[in-house]
């Protein structure tokens, strides 16, 4: 017989290794498909030791242009949180209001950025302005979206509670509604999350500079892709990601420090 937790043990270990394993064997897939090319496609695939060897050549280049990119990823997704918060609020007080205001916030998001970018430019200017302001309006309507519906959510006999008691208006709002819509919000963060470096990465490629010799990411993209560094391509590319995933991490430790004392979601282990 067992012993009481050998179960959830294993189980934790196999969460943690299984992932392990899952990138070894795609590793290996990587290595099988640029052994299965011929010599005239190879270049088109560059294997993961060509990749690790670009990342120690650009190694200092990368980390520059990281580092600009991340700061447009930084700006435009702190502008969303902020702005798509207080939006949210407004759009939850009436049903008149959001009926007025999500048509165009809908043509917000449906407008193309590569139609939007070189309005930017002209008005603001190539470089870090419009990086943010892509990066912005990329995270924004998915920050808005959830955050209203988490508001407008909240439990009706709680919401008949708070009224019974003759709660205030900013009462019901910050002590009941913007509580309940903190898993909304979180939602919301998470999306914007995965979107900001993609945002950022996308500003540097259309709208961004390389003044002084510090281009972003996406201006990275430009120049490899142009000399046909496959290596160095697939390691910006790999940059990218990895600043999502730390984009990501970030909102998943507030969300646990904002909710895993009382919501649902961190009461219970995942079997």
């Amino acid at each position: 017989m067992s012993a009481p937790g050998t179960g959830s043990r294993f189980s934790r270990l196999a969460r943690n290794l299984l992932p392990v394993a899952t990138g070894v064997g795609m590793i290996l897939a990587w290595y099988a498909v640029c052994l299965g090319l011929s010599a005239d496609h190879r270049f088109l695939l560059p294997s993961p030791r060509e990749v690790a060897q670009a990342f120690a050549e650009k190694g200092p280049t990368l980390w520059s242009a990281a580092l600009s990119t991340g700061s447009g990823a930084v700006l435009g997704f702190g502008m969303a949180v902020f702005l798509s918060f207080a939006l949210a609020l407004f759009l939850s007080l009436s049903a008149l209001i959001r009926a007025s205001f999500y048509p165009y916030l809908m043509v917000l998001q449906m407008t193309p950025i590569i139609v939007i970018a070189p309005i930017l430019v002209l008005w603001v200017g190539p470089g870090l302005g419009s990086v943010t302001i892509i990066t912005f309006l990329i995270c924004f309507f998915p920050m808005v979206v959830n955050t209203t519906q988490g508001l407008i959510s909240t439990d009706r006999n709680l919401v008949d509670f708070f009224r019974m008691c003759k709660a205030s208006k900013l009462q019901e709002i910050f002590l009941l509604r913007v509580p309940a819509a903190l898993p909304y919000f979180f939602t919301g963060l998470k999306i914007g999350a995965t979107l900001a470096p993609i945002g950022a990465i996308v500003g540097d490629y259309i709208a961004g500079n390389s003044a002084g010799g510090q281009g972003g990411l996406g201006f990275l993209t430009i120049v490899y892709s142009s000399q046909f560094q496959m290596g160095a391509l697939f390691a910006t590319a790999a940059v990218g990601c990895l600043m999502g995933f730390v984009f990501v991490a970030g909102v998943v430790a507030l969300s646990w420090l904002a909710l895993h004392k009382w919501h649902d979601s961190f009461s219970r282990s995942d079997t």
